[in-house]
């Protein structure tokens, strides 16, 4: 295993592309977009994404981020999910992933590295797994009202308005969402934004600033559904992430 530097400036990305190892990509600061096949998943410093060797992904980031990034090799036994999977990162993995990164290249340091990484490799199996990817539809009519809304989630335009604008009924696209995307519209839109939350925050933008943007009408209304998904308030998940 070996731990790699990495940053993102804002609105870059790397394109997809996959890896003969697998991979932990870790956000230390700011918060990344990741596309993994078909579903998109933002992590901030609380969270860590699993990718198996093989999967092709992308990495962005939209206001910059630094990162690190932990390549396991494909034939170590490590008991990990078969396919990507977000996971909690604890302080101790932090401080390990960090402390792997720092050691330096001299022969003392090398062998002070890979016993850390030991560690790393015994403690990724008892991180615990999330539910933070966000689905994202094959259909290229679907994509387009996707992109538009991960963009601007305020947007308040119903699936009825969509349709005027691009030329189908509702109740097609409607169905067209559910049978793609395996959720409804509204439960869609629900999780967009508290994935596009998690961006927001890790950017640095207040509880109110992101409340505002994401089109909710007051910022207690946001706390609410944030505490309900996450489990703790979008000011805790600030302080932690600073």
């Amino acid at each position: 295993m070996y731990v790699r530097v990495q940053s993102l400036a804002a609105r870059h990305r790397f394109p997809m592309h996959r890896h003969r190892w697998h991979q932990l990509i870790y956000a230390i600061s700011g918060s990344l977009t990741v596309a993994v096949q078909d579903h998109w998943v933002v992590i901030s410093p609380e969270q860590a994404i699993w990718i198996p060797a093989g999967v092709e992904h992308a990495v962005g980031s939209t206001h910059g981020a630094e990162f690190r990034s932990l390549y396991v090799d494909a034939k170590t036994r490590v008991a990990m999910p078969a396919g990507s999977a977000v996971v909690k990162i604890t302080p101790l993995m932090r401080e390990l992933i960090l402390e792997a990164a720092g050691t330096g290249t001299k022969a003392d340091a090398r062998v002070y590295r890979n016993k850390v990484c030991q560690l790393i490799l015994a403690h990724l199996p008892r991180l615990s797994l999330l539910k933070m990817s966000l689905p994202w539809p094959r259909t290229p009519m679907l994509r387009q009202i996707c992109e538009a809304l991960y963009m601007a989630p305020a947007d308040p335009r119903s699936m009825a308005d969509w349709g005027s604008q691009l030329g189908a009924s509702s109740r097609t696209l409607t169905r067209h969402f559910q049978e793609d995307v395996g959720l409804t519209f509204r439960e869609w839109k629900r999780r967009m934004r508290l994935v596009k939350s998690l961006e927001l925050l890790g950017a640095g933008l207040s509880v109110t600033a992101t409340s505002l943007t994401l089109g909710y009408g007051s910022t207690s209304a946001f706390s609410f559904m944030f505490m309900r998904e996450m489990g703790y308030s979008p000011r805790q998940h600030l302080v932690a992430s600073g």
